[in-house]
């Protein structure tokens, strides 16, 4: 058997895409159509190339995960990014997200070069929009051309989630003050709910929000916040289109699921009574997704 010593080494010589007289742009495009994975971001499918913008011009790749329903808006730029390929990413993917809001979405440059100039700029928007940056380059190996991407910045989530916040530790009388007598009667309501199908569960009032815990261990597979005229409350459930429209249909008011990654609602005491079947098949389902 041959060690790792007796193998010969492959030294890579770095080819210039945006030099080179035969490949070009499009050539690079291909080949991500071909493999998508070459980009790093999963098991993506093609969902379009070349999509045309209204009033702007043409979106060189939209890419898919049909598992966690993300699209991706993909700019490609030979040689290194500039203020004009950055314009142009953000533009789409904002024009992209408007068109079909019940997806998320996600802007991705790719580039041969991104400077620290740029790579800073970047960065800026991260955690405001949510943009990713590939630099992809070019190597010639035997005689052919292999492509090699690294995520140089990578993803970060919209926003801030109130999980994320110090968990502040508060009490009841917080929430009644923060809130009202009448939405904190409802969060004690959905946690009777929450206490049929998980015995010994009980509220943790934080600053932020109301969370779950059982012999002192978290389990925020539901949160509430009790505000004046409602109850609002998120459940971590995957999102499917079934319960989407159930939720529509039972005239429950839910926010951008995209954005939270979890249904949000907002509650009113007659939904506990109206919609109880309901509420208690949303409280299940996310307890059984928590996998406790």
């Amino acid at each position: 058997m041959e060690s790792f010593s007796d193998m010969n080494y492959v030294d890579l010589k770095p080819v210039s895409l945006k030099s080179h007289p035969e490949l070009n742009e499009r050539w690079v495009q291909g080949r991500i159509v071909e493999n998508p994975a070459l980009l790093g971001l999963g098991d993506l499918v093609v969902k379009d190339q070349e999509r045309r913008q209204p009033r702007a011009g043409r979106l060189d790749l939209l890419l898919a995960d049909l598992e966690s329903e993300t699209r991706y808006e993909v700019e490609l730029q030979l040689g290194s990014t500039d203020e004009s390929h950055i314009i142009r990413t953000i533009e789409y993917w904002d024009l992209e997200r408007r068109r079909y809001p019940q997806y998320d979405h996600c802007a991705v440059i790719v580039a041969e070069g991104i400077t620290a100039r740029f790579l800073n700029v970047i960065a800026l928007f991260n955690g405001y929009i949510p943009i990713i940056a590939i630099q992809l380059r070019a190597f010639e190996v035997d005689g052919g051309i292999t492509l090699i991407a690294t995520t140089v910045v990578d993803r970060m989530t919209l926003g801030t989630d109130e999980e994320d916040e110090v968990a502040e530790p508060t009490d009841r009388g917080y929430w009644e003050a923060r809130g009202s007598k009448a939405t904190l009667k409802l969060a004690d309501d959905l946690l009777a709910m929450v206490q049929e199908i998980a015995p010994g569960m009980q509220f943790k009032y934080n600053k932020f929000y109301i969370g779950l815990v059982k012999d002192g261990i978290p389990n925020n597979f539901l949160i509430c916040r009790p505000l004046r005229k409602y109850l609002g409350v998120d459940l971590k459930i995957p999102r499917s289109e079934e319960l989407s429209q159930r939720l529509q249909d039972a005239g429950i008011d839910t926010l951008d699921y995209a954005r939270w990654r979890a249904y949000r609602v907002r509650l009113e005491s007659r939904d506990f009574v109206q919609n109880r079947e309901l509420l208690a098949e949303l409280v299940k389902l996310a307890h059984e997704s928590s996998g406790r």
